[in-house]
């Protein structure tokens, strides 16, 4: 009887979250998402870190496809999407933000 004599190991629970850096709630949710050679749409910040962001735009964009975001005026910012399900997305930054504008974005102080 192998259930008798195996031995178990204590397994933690799985982590719902896969992300490695929290990411923060932000101050100014308005954005724009442009795709190479299109035109910018609307978009709405929902969450960031310094490496990336998750937002919510209404038009669909798919997993892998290169961004320009820009945030509150700032200069635009190259992605990556990670992610895209039902008009929501996650991006990842090319470069990390820069440490000023993430204070501007974000509720917390760096």
């Amino acid at each position: 009887m192998g259930l008798a004599t195996s031995q178990y190991r204590k397994v933690e629970p799985a982590r719902i979250e896969q992300r490695a850096i929290e990411r923060h709630r932000v101050l100014l949710q308005r954005a724009t998402v442009r795709r190479h050679g299109k035109q910018p749409v609307e978009a709405e910040l929902v969450d960031l870190s310094v490496y990336g962001c998750r937002m919510d735009a209404e038009q669909d964009f798919a997993a892998g496809d290169r961004l320009w975001l820009r945030f509150s005026g700032s200069q635009p910012v190259a992605a990556t999407i990670i992610w895209s399900e039902s008009g929501g997305l996650g991006c990842r930054f090319d470069e990390p933000l820069d440490r000023i504008l993430f204070r501007a974005l974000t509720l917390i102080i760096c």
